[in-house]
């Protein structure tokens, strides 16, 4: 005998086309604002801002941090070094690990692109939805992403 299939309500079914849909189309817009107006990824911004605010980092702890494979870290900072948006710098604390940092251009470049990437946040999303609604998608969304990351390595959620 088989199990039966899980079936979706029309209001789950609703809720998961919605996120499904939200999580496909707001990267790639959020990536075209950022490299029409500031020639960066999203990746690359998230990466740069992950950098500005946590400080030096193993390439590892960056990764994990990021949501990302090393492989794709290892080469998005080999090209954002090229840049000298990011330096390697050896660590104090152990002389066999490199850290990488911003540099003063990486810093500028963050701060030049932040606010066209903050527009586009309301413009797409924030003003779109009352403070109730904002802080109902707070609520709700809070513990999927505990389910996805219960180390809590993604971000400050």
């Amino acid at each position: 005998m088989s199990a039966p299939l899980s079936r979706m309500t029309p209001q789950q079914s609703a809720a998961w086309l919605a996120l499904i849909g939200t999580a496909e189309l707001l990267p790639a817009a959020l990536d075209a604002q950022l490299q029409r107006d500031s020639s960066m990824t999203h990746y690359e911004f998230i990466l740069l801002s992950v950098l500005q605010r946590q400080g030096a980092l193993r390439l590892s702890d960056l990764a994990s941090a990021t949501n990302a494979t090393l492989p794709r870290t290892s080469k998005v900072v080999s090209r954002l070094q090229q840049r000298g948006l990011i330096e390697r710098e050896e660590s104090t604390k152990d002389r066999r690990s490199v850290l990488l940092a911003l540099t003063k251009e990486g810093r500028r470049q963050l701060v030049l692109a932040t606010p066209g990437h903050f527009d586009m946040a309301h413009r797409l999303v924030l003003d779109r939805l009352t403070d109730e609604q904002l802080e109902n998608l707070a609520d709700a969304l809070g513990p999927v992403v505990e389910a996805l990351d219960p180390q809590r390595r993604f971000g400050p959620f």
